[in-house]
């Protein structure tokens, strides 16, 4: 008698993939080990600037498998941390390429520096491999207990050791305007949801059973992507133009002078540098403009202590406006005073107008934790620490209106980039020449339009070498330079949103959304 055609086309594909999973169920040692790693990498491809999404199929579902096949909390954590570790080491790849702008100092830092930070982020991971496997590891529940404990590894990273929250799993999305959308809703924590459940939902096509069993996870998964992307869609259909409206009489030009790194403190040609941004800053349609933004530590100098450099550059700024710039400050005139990476306003005098002070530093970058045990100098120029900030405040400028200043990564921290007034835009200044022509500079671009969306606010980024932009409140890019551009970028300041429920509950938020995947995973597990 023949087959049925449906029947023996389930077969086909049923087959294959259950021998699959019982492969990754039953691998042991090493092996265990390798795959879990490799499951990572491939994971990793889904993010900027190649998303792969597909490929998050294969790596969570995988992973699930494993752990299935996990039978101690030792090897549940082991495989959750070898994952990460693929992870983390195929994503933050690039933060070794900033070792190599004084290689012969710091090239014994290289591998410790990726692979460090690959294996000690790699610890949340196997933490959440192990939450979920031992508590509501049944059925299509483990799904739901998976990406609870994912939601809250990512979370906890950003606090730990002063936080790094880089590459959260819901910047996948980051391609696409219309699946940024749910953030103004949840934040990324919704996004890094949704994809865990609809990527390791596919596991259950594994699993023994009847095809409803088997197939429910993975279409509710993809139902709950459409469902995402048809309210995204929705919102955006409902919104003015991109950039639309403006606010009036507000026309910002940023200075992008792609400095290479290794050039950028060389004493010779620090003042060249200074030149070659002024006359950007004053190419064709200058008289139209009424502010000027300059990048990251674009001054190489202590700026504060510079009067005549300061009147020199104050000429930046029009009548009744301010010339904004990040540079180096110090607090006296002191070889011990305190040493900040600033963002400071000029006003057409010269005169300070207002001053922010990084509160958020990067170690090693900015200081070096453990200094007198560890014996090594920061890998940025100077000896000196820097000296963090009061914390995150709203400027109120000549001729703009409130803004929130952030400098570097402190825009990739999720409900963390706005003070107690809530400002009207978000200034981002950066120097991501450290990390050359890499992945980093997008991924960091990625975590910067997820914090428009999240708060309603639009974003201005300047970058010593891309990627600089203006980004609105719903994360569409207004006006771009890609990365390693030299030039100049004139747009309006897209006025903002109200405040979005994520930026009125914050992190709050993550408390319902992990005790509803907890709820889930409890429902999930009883199904027979």
């Amino acid at each position: 008698m023949s087959a049925v055609p449906g029947v023996s086309a389930r077969r086909r594909l049923g087959a294959p993939v259950q021998r699959l999973a019982e492969r990754l169920r039953t691998a042991a040692g090493w092996h265990r080990i390798g795959l879990a790693a490799l499951l990572g990498l491939l994971a990793a491809a889904a993010l900027p600037p190649l998303y792969a999404l597909p490929l998050l199929i294969l790596a969570f579902a995988g992973l699930v498998w494993l752990l299935d096949g996990s039978a101690t909390r030792r090897t549940a954590f082991t495989v959750g941390w070898a994952f990460g570790v693929g992870y983390f080491f195929a994503g933050l790849y690039w933060v070794g390429i900033a070792m190599t702008v004084d290689f012969a100092a710091f090239w014994w830092f290289l591998p410790i520096a990726v692979g460090g930070l690959s294996f000690g982020l790699a610890l949340f991971t196997g933490a959440a491999a192990l939450a979920a496997r031992r508590l509501l590891w049944r059925g299509p529940g483990r799904v739901f207990a998976l990406a609870a404990a994912w939601l809250l590894a990512e979370w906890l990273r950003g606090w730990v050791l002063t936080g790094f929250p880089w590459n959260l799993v819901g910047t996948v999305w980051a391609f696409s305007d219309t699946m940024l959308q749910p953030a103004a809703l949840g934040g990324v924590w919704l996004l890094s949801a949704l994809t865990v459940i609809a990527a390791a939902g596919f596991a259950t096509l594994g699993d023994a059973g009847t095809r409803r069993r088997r197939w429910g996870l993975p279409a509710a998964g993809l139902t709950l992507l459409l469902l995402a992307a048809a309210g995204g869609s929705l919102r955006l259909a409902l919104a003015p133009p991109p950039g639309a409206p403006a606010v009036e009489g507000v026309h910002l030009r940023i200075v992008q002078p792609s400095i290479a790194q290794d050039l950028k403190w060389q004493r010779e040609l620090r003042l060249e540098h200074l030149r070659t941004q002024a006359e950007l800053s004053m190419q064709p349609g200058w008289q139209e403009i009424t502010h000027v933004i300059w990048a990251e530590t674009a001054v190489p100098f202590l700026l504060n202590l510079q009067p005549s450099l300061l009147r020199e550059l104050g000429r930046l700024a029009r009548p009744g406006t301010v010339f904004l710039t990040g540079a180096p400050t110090q607090d006296g005139e002191g070889r011990g005073a305190p040493a900040h990476n600033s963002i400071l306003a000029l006003g057409r005098n010269g005169e300070i107008a207002a001053r922010y002070d990084k509160f958020h530093l990067v170690p090693f970058g900015e200081y070096v934790p453990f200094r007198e045990l560890l014996g090594m100098e920061k890998i940025t120029g100077g000896r000196r620490d820097f000296t963090p900030g009061p914390g995150l405040r709203t400027l109120t400028l000549p001729g703009l209106p409130p803004v929130g200043p952030l400098i570097c990564y402190e825009v990739i921290f999720s409900g963390r980039v706005t003070g107690e007034n809530r400002p009207t835009w978000l200034l981002n200044l950066t120097n991501d020449a450290w990390f050359g022509t890499s992945s980093g500079p997008y991924q960091h671009f990625a975590s910067a339009r997820l914090r428009a969306v999240e708060e309603g606010l639009p974003l201005v980024r300047a970058a010593n070498n891309g990627i600089s932009a203006v980004v609105d409140p719903y994360g569409r890019t207004v006006a771009r330079l890609r990365l390693n551009a030299v030039g100049t970028l004139d747009s309006g300041l897209p006025q903002a949103l109200g405040p979005t429920p994520y930026a009125l509950v914050g992190r709050w938020g993550l408390v319902p959304l992990v005790g509803l995947l907890m709820l889930l995973a409890t429902l999930g597990a009883r199904v027979r």
